[in-house]
């Protein structure tokens, strides 16, 4: 209805990662009329990526990955405020981002970096969508804004598995990244709208069988992230 698009044209998204996960993300947010994307990725567009990364094409090729793809989304609705952030944000920048959010978008391919998004998160008290893809399976889970009942991401990864750190090591069928990065626009502009969002579930998408199925994760009372101390 009016009310919660104009929700969603109020909210802000802060989208970590502008691969597969994030182009698909990236472009269902700017065509529901999302009021400001944040775009963060450090990286350039190779020629690898663009089996997946729909938000490029051959001549982006070596170029800065935030800086087409806000191109890109601009032409899709002028009307969303973009701001690019070619960097790798850590620490007090990363804080900074994530305060400016309403939501975050994890859609990055590293243990090291989503642990510090994650912690981000909880010190900001921001909701935080997870999504990750490798060969033929998707995750994709949600957590916060309240940390008190919620899990964190590393209740649920308590340490790096390098084995899946990234598609590049591991390989990924081109789709599975839309798939979660489409089901990851869903949960955020449902948060934007004001419609219940279900958190502190895994679900594993398995694209051989074509099935999702769900895992409960419970708040560790130790966890690093969120515990209370």
């Amino acid at each position: 209805g009016a009310s919660g698009q104009e929700r969603i044209r109020e909210s802000t998204s802060l989208i970590i990662g502008l691969g597969g996960l994030g182009c698909a993300t990236a472009s269902y947010l700017a065509r529901a009329g999302v009021g400001r994307l944040l775009l963060c990725d450090f990286d350039t567009v190779d020629e690898t990526n663009l089996g997946r990364q729909t938000l490029y094409g051959p001549g982006d090729i070596g170029q800065l990955k935030a800086v087409r793809a806000a191109s890109r989304l601009a032409a899709m609705n002028p009307d969303v405020r973009l701001t690019e952030i070619p960097d790798r944000l850590s620490g007090e920048a990363l804080l900074e981002a994530v305060a400016l959010a309403d939501v975050v978008l994890d859609c990055c391919d590293n243990f090291a970096t989503r642990f510090q998004v994650n912690d981000a998160a909880v010190t900001n008290r921001r909701m935080l969508v997870s999504g990750a893809a490798i060969r033929l399976e998707g995750q994709l889970a949600v957590f916060g804004p309240d940390y008190a009942k919620s899990p964190c991401y590393r209740c649920l990864y308590q340490e790096a598995d390098e084995s899946l750190d990234s598609c590049a090591g591991n390989g990924v069928l081109g789709p599975v990244p839309g798939v979660v990065g489409t089901m990851m626009a869903v949960e955020a502009l449902k948060f934007a709208a004001g419609i219940a969002v279900q958190t502190g579930i895994l679900n594993i998408y398995d694209a051989m069988a074509s099935e999702w199925r769900k895992v409960k994760i419970r708040r560790r009372h130790d966890c690093p992230g969120c515990r209370s101390d």
